[in-house]
């Protein structure tokens, strides 16, 4: 996977996470906070800190942030998360990420080019939700409303058999879009393969069919 361009506006806790995050897998991350004391203290840890004011149009040009893959922008200001986010979109930034403050603060980001909106705490909160009445899920991540992904430990009724067999289409209406074994990565795996014990699959469907697909695992 090649290295990509990511910038996160505000170091705040989730925006310091998220930047850090993506640094140690390897991408090259722009951190920017108008608080230079937060700023200096990630200039060893990402490749690049700055500390200027997001609302600052000369500023993002200047920091090429029309070059970046995405922009994640984190800041807790209303008008600066706003004005980033119409900012960046002007500049052609792709994939612009926005950590709402609240339901309004979404719709406004949206309309001005947002790709994405985050509600951390209300995210995390659903996620662990769904690890807790999920026994042998390892995670959910969500595509959109009504896509979600599930990964998981290949359950017990699936080792030993093959896609064909399992006949997952058909029984549940989801589709195993990936299977990672011993470290490999195996991207819409051919209809013979065989799970093992130790498989982690990638399990794409609505909601409604990935919950009638884990009231099946054993």
């Amino acid at each position: 996977m090649a290295n990509k361009n990511f910038a996160v506006f505000g170091l705040g806790r989730f925006g310091r996470s998220v930047a850090l995050t993506l640094e140690q897998m390897g991408h090259n991350v722009l951190g920017v906070d108008r608080d230079e004391t937060i700023a200096a203290s990630l200039t060893d840890s990402l490749t690049r800190v700055v500390s200027f004011d997001v609302r600052d149009a000369k500023a993002l040009h200047e920091a090429g942030i029309e070059d970046f893959d995405a922009v994640i922008i984190a800041s807790k200001n209303l008008e600066a998360s706003l004005m980033a986010t119409m900012l960046c979109k002007e500049a052609g930034v792709p994939e612009v990420v926005v950590k709402a403050i609240d339901e309004r603060h979404a719709e406004m980001a949206k309309r001005l080019g947002a790709t994405k909106i985050i509600f951390s705490e209300r995210d995390m909160a659903r996620r662990v939700a769904l690890q807790l009445v999920s026994t042998n899920a390892v995670d959910y991540m969500d595509i959109d409303a009504n896509i979600k992904v599930l990964s998981l430990l290949a359950p017990k009724n699936l080792i030993g058999k093959n896609l064909i067999q399992a006949n997952l289409r058909a029984a549940f209406d989801v589709n195993i879009i990936a299977i990672i074994r011993d470290g490999k990565t195996t991207v819409t795996p051919p209809p013979g393969h065989v799970f093992a014990e130790g498989d982690k699959i990638f399990v794409v469907g609505t909601p409604a069919a990935l919950a009638k697909f884990e009231r099946s695992i054993i």
